[in-house]
């Protein structure tokens, strides 16, 4: 067996199925746009907040793992968005896009011939490709279970 091959295809599987849990695809299909910017009473944030926060997270992570030269947004305002509610189907339709092709981009890092899963970056504290795979996966989980709670409470979910 290739380790790192068999490495690479469960990253793979995390960052892309639902194993025992739903898949972000999934937690967003078929959300009325009515919905997107719906803040529920007594919490901070609407699904839309937390697709965009999603994106920009994964983007951050994403442009950090590959370009040394990267700046990440300031903690924490530049990982939400200003506005409770997307602009327009558009927009929304963009960010779901842009969550996908970077998800796909951050793969390739992975399947990269040269890729060293476990080689520190020669800049920041020691992070890694597959730590960087492991924080996707493991943020976008964290907020995509959120979704579902607040598609709960708005009567929203199957």
């Amino acid at each position: 067996m290739n380790i790192k091959k068999e490495i690479i295809k469960t990253l793979k599987d995390l960052l892309l199925k639902a194993h025992a849990h739903v898949s972000f695809a999934e937690a967003v299909k078929g959300l009325p746009a009515e919905l997107r910017g719906v803040v529920p009473d007594g919490l901070p944030y609407s699904i839309w907040q937390l697709v965009e926060h999603i994106r920009i997270t994964q983007a951050d992570i994403l442009e950090f793992s590959r370009d040394a030269e990267y700046k990440s947004p300031r903690w924490p305002e530049g990982y939400w968005p200003k506005t409770a509610v997307p602009a327009n189907d558009h927009v929304w339709q963009k960010s779901l896009d842009q969550i996908k092709a970077d998800t796909h981009a951050f793969i390739e890092l992975l399947e990269a011939p040269e890729a060293d899963l476990f080689q520190p970056f020669p800049y920041g504290d020691g992070q890694h490709l597959f730590r960087e795979a492991v924080l996707i996966a493991d943020h976008t989980s964290y907020h995509t279970g959120e979704i579902i709670a607040i598609r709960r409470l708005l009567n929203a979910w199957k």
